[in-house]
């Protein structure tokens, strides 16, 4: 993710004309729904990966000023599905696949689903850094295939996920330079396809899903990738980086969904519901031009936003659901760290740990 000074902005964005921000939500399309989808069909996730390490620190969550697990908050919210990043190696094991395990067990306990967005590296993977896992960096291409497929199965083997999300945010593949879509399209479809063919045997109910970040080019990548045997299309989108036109979101999603004949989800979203900070930690969000107009940066933003995000799903052709992303990823070491949280304004507990009203938009 790329990060802001705490009010002040160090990277360049195209913003709309500023307007006077309101409370009331925005329309997000005057189509009417082509088919309702099934409420026990629709998938209300939220990314909860930071929760370990979170918890490991002390902090303790709470709703209506008790202590409550988080995660057993949000499954009385209406949260179906907890969705998980899984790095191979981890320099300090978390997000490795022991916690992830753990984590999923949690989570199953409570009758939520598993979401696995499985990076393929040992650290964050998205548009910016796709690298390989450093036990693998030296792998010629056949053996790179085979370590995917064994990986993968170990994988499926220990967590058995609902959802296993093929990398993360793969907009020019993965696992460069073998993997990268632009210059080694057959390899990176390849090794695609050796992890599918993996999910494919071992667990044949398991979802598959591509991860692509955005809206710009999306067509691009997806008609790159249309003979591979996956389910469902994900899409990131953050106001901030992608856009602030609902209608082009939704417009895109039922374009992919028919072209493709795929369901179609937002992987990851957010919005904040205070422009304030509560560590020293650089925030991703940080300006009133980086919001939608319709939606100020307030609790009743927040929800009234993801209310809209819900809606447009509910109303597309081939939409299924949406994940929350930074849920949990509160300024978790104090109010004067520099290594806490850039999403502290962004996540759906407030500064004092209470569970946010947007969290009625999973019920």
């Amino acid at each position: 993710m790329k990060i802001i000074l705490k009010g002040f902005v160090i990277f360049g964005l195209l913003f709309l004309s500023s307007c006077t921000q309101t409370e009331q939500e925005a329309s997000t399309t005057t189509e009417k729904p082509v088919r309702p989808i099934p409420l026990k069909s629709l998938i209300k996730a939220a990314d909860m990966s930071y929760l370990p390490l979170i918890e490991s620190e002390g902090t303790v969550y709470k709703r209506n000023n008790q202590p409550e697990d988080a995660l057993l908050t949000l499954k009385k919210a209406g949260c179906n599905t907890i969705r998980i990043r899984l790095w191979k190696n981890p320099a300090d094991g978390h997000c490795g696949l022991a916690e992830v395990k753990a984590l999923s067990l949690r989570a199953k306990q409570l009758k939520m689903k598993i979401w696995l967005s499985v990076h393929y590296s040992d650290t964050w993977a998205d548009p910016g850094a796709q690298t390989k896992p450093t036990e693998w960096a030296n792998l010629s291409f056949a053996d790179l295939k085979i370590a995917v497929a064994n990986y993968t199965a170990l994988v499926i083997n220990e967590i058995h996920p609902d959802i296993y999300q093929v990398g993360n945010e793969t907009n020019d593949g993965f696992l460069y330079p073998q993997g990268q879509l632009s210059t080694n399209e057959s390899q990176y479809l390849q090794l695609v396809q050796a992890a599918v063919a993996v999910v494919r045997n071992m667990s044949p109910n398991t979802k598959i899903m591509l991860h692509y970040a955005g809206i710009s080019g999306a067509n691009w990548y997806f008609s790159k990738v249309q003979q591979l045997d996956y389910d469902y299309i994900g899409l990131s989108y953050y106001p901030v980086w992608h856009g602030q036109d609902l209608n082009l979101l939704k417009s895109t999603m039922n374009s992919l969904g028919q072209l493709y004949q795929k369901k179609v989800l937002i992987a990851e979203t957010a919005y904040p519901f205070t422009l304030g900070w509560n560590d020293w930690t650089n925030n991703i969000v940080g300006l009133s031009n980086q919001l939608i107009p319709a939606y100020a940066a307030s609790a009743a933003g927040q929800k009234n936003y993801l209310n809209a995000v819900r809606a447009l799903v509910e109303t597309t052709t081939s939409g299924i659901g949406f994940s929350y992303w930074g849920t949990e990823w509160v300024a978790f070491r104090g109010t004067q760290s520099t290594n806490g949280s850039s999403f502290e304004n962004q996540a759906l507990w407030d500064f004092n740990l209470n569970a946010l009203p947007a969290m009625d938009v999973f019920n």
